[in-house]
């Protein structure tokens, strides 16, 4: 039996075959972003101010995953309709979440965006 190599290959090792999972080994790390997600970014950005309310933009963008521009101009969104409140320290900026702040789709309207946050607070840091 003959084996022809192109010669491209040549002296190349293949790259090493991912060893199939076993039924106890951990399922691997999804690091691509679904294509949709439930919450908005808007929704996440939210999240993560009520999460920290003294981050830093690059930070807040680096946990959803967006750019820091995209996430100022999610925070001025959420400002200006009334979902944050802005607050100069320093040079930074502290927001504050209004909690009693309701949802605009008019099918949840009734319920307020405080709501939302508690189901994602972390009940180590009430």
């Amino acid at each position: 039996m003959t084996s022809t190599t192109d010669a491209s290959d040549a002296g190349t090792p293949s790259p090493p075959t991912p060893a199939t999972p076993g039924p106890l080994a951990p399922e691997p790390r999804v690091t691509e972003r679904p294509a949709w997600t439930l919450l908005t970014n808007h929704g996440h950005v939210l999240l993560a101010v009520a999460q920290s309310q003294d981050a830093r933009v690059a930070e807040i963008a680096a946990q959803v995953g967006i750019t820091t521009r995209a996430t100022l101009a999610i925070l001025k969104d959420l400002e200006d309709a009334a979902y944050l409140t802005r607050r100069r320290v320093g040079r930074r900026s502290h927001y504050t979440v209004d909690t009693h702040q309701h949802f605009r789709h008019p099918a949840t309207a009734a319920h307020e965006v405080g709501e939302l946050l508690a189901i994602f607070a972390d009940p180590a840091h009430p």
